[in-house]
């Protein structure tokens, strides 16, 4: 037994030519998805189709999810023209946490992956969801990171085919998993192969569906590069984690910094504060001003490691800021260490 309403809602969405828009202005037209569903006079062999589909996403524990149900996620109904049904496999109470996007390169470096998969343990900690495209690289390290907090809604992966393919093959346990302690969603039709068009859509709903978003290491051509396009033009915040200038994964956030479309991220402290093995927050150290990045580099040369000791600052905070003055034009690397420009 098929249920009538979401069967004529995806009779009208599975029919060629009609999108979100289309569907819009039928079912306001019609009055009901029934009756809009009725005015396309469907060939048997369509309605057919839909059911067949209705049946797998059945036999699959696939649960499609109308933009009026309270399970489809809040900020991406508030998007423009957003998929009227989407469908869901795994926990999709997960679509009702806040939710975090974050993105970046498949071909990401060692170091750029473990400080996303530790900004994305922070999140989950916290409460979010952490969404991401599930591809190689930046989006792994982002649900990975998610996955290794206690919880079982720490994770969204929006797929460019069906909720129920698996893309890239290589990432089929990550997929498994994260229908364990999160959920896969698409707009898609279930079993639906992804072409290039979908992962620009994806990239899309990635940013609806998350209040703020986290970019890596990107290409400034990259698929990444659209999602933060896409964030920005939802008035979403920004926040990128700067690279080395010379490295073509930075270019993007890099630039996004400079531009001031993106915030600076230099870790899990921009957005949450630390607490202590006893639940307390550290007290702050008195600055010192001779201990400034600034202060301490001079006409030779001074490692990071160095820098990091006399600032009494972590090393992976002492990289980041050294490349916001590289970019600034403050500093310039030479034989292994920095001085001023």
């Amino acid at each position: 037994m098929h249920d009538e309403e979401l069967f004529h809602k995806l009779l009208i969405l599975r029919t060629p030519g009609i999108g979100p828009v289309k569907y819009a202005e039928l079912t306001r037209k019609f009055g009901t998805a029934a009756a809009a569903a009725d005015s396309l006079n469907a060939a048997q062999e369509h309605a057919d189709s839909v059911k067949r589909e209705m049946d797998r996403a059945a036999q699959l524990g696939i649960i499609y999810v109308s933009d009026d149900s309270d399970d489809y996620p809040a900020n991406l109904k508030q998007v423009k023209n957003h998929p009227p049904v989407i469908s869901a496999r795994g926990n999709i109470a997960a679509l009702r946490r806040p939710a975090v996007g974050m993105v970046g390169t498949r071909h990401a470096t060692a170091a750029g992956m473990r400080f996303v998969s530790d900004l994305a343990a922070a999140f989950a900690g916290h409460g979010f969801a952490v969404v991401s495209g599930m591809a190689m690289g930046t989006d792994t390290a982002a649900h990975n990171g998610a996955l290794s907090v206690a919880g079982d809604e720490n994770t969204i992966a929006v797929l460019a085919g069906g909720a129920d393919y698996i893309w890239p093959l290589e990432n089929e346990k990550l997929y498994h998993y994260i229908l364990e302690r999160g959920a896969a969603i698409s707009e898609m039709p279930v079993a639906a192969t992804p072409i290039a068009n979908n992962f620009i859509q994806r990239n899309r709903w990635i940013a609806g569906i998350s209040e703020k978003l986290i970019l890596g290491e990107a290409d400034e051509d990259s698929g990444s590069m659209s999602t933060a396009a896409f964030a920005l033009d939802l008035n979403r915040p920004v926040f990128a984690i700067p690279g080395h200038p010379s490295d073509a994964r930075s270019a993007g956030p890099n630039r996004l910094i400079k531009s001031g479309l993106a915030t600076l991220c230099i870790g899990r402290q921009d957005f949450f504060e630390f607490k202590d093995d006893k639940g307390q927050s550290p007290k702050k150290a008195k600055p010192h001003a001779e201990n400034t990045l600034m202060d301490l580099i001079g006409t030779e040369s001074v490692s990071e490691s160095v820098l990091a000791k006399l600032a009494e600052k972590n090393v992976n905070e002492v990289k980041s800021q050294l490349v916001v003055l590289e970019l600034n034009g403050l500093v310039k690397k030479v034989n292994g260490g920095y001085v001023k420009a």
